[in-house]
């Protein structure tokens, strides 16, 4: 048995009894649902008028406090929180 594995296998599978994760602030938000329409770090950095530096900041904050690793997942976890709506056009669960 290899600790590493088996920790990394609890942190990507989390128990259903997990609580929510910490709040997102306004501008977090702002920063996933654009992550969630599509766009890039640059066309969110224009969207939202910031430097794309501060949008990668937001982007940071905001995988760590849903402990995810990359933007796709943060985009699905907060829709399976119900913090966004599915896209438009498609179908739903």
């Amino acid at each position: 048995m290899h600790f590493a594995t088996d920790l990394h296998d609890i942190l990507d599978h989390p128990a259903h009894g997990t609580p929510e994760p910490a709040p997102l602030t306004p501008t977090q938000m702002k920063v996933l649902h654009c992550v969630h329409s599509g766009l890039l770090n640059k066309q969110i950095a224009y969207e939202l008028g910031m430097a794309e530096a501060t949008v990668k900041v937001h982007m940071t904050a905001l995988m760590r406090k849903l402990n995810v690793r990359n933007r796709t997942k943060a985009a699905i976890t907060a829709r399976n929180l119900g913090w966004l709506r599915p896209a438009l056009g498609r179908a739903t669960d």
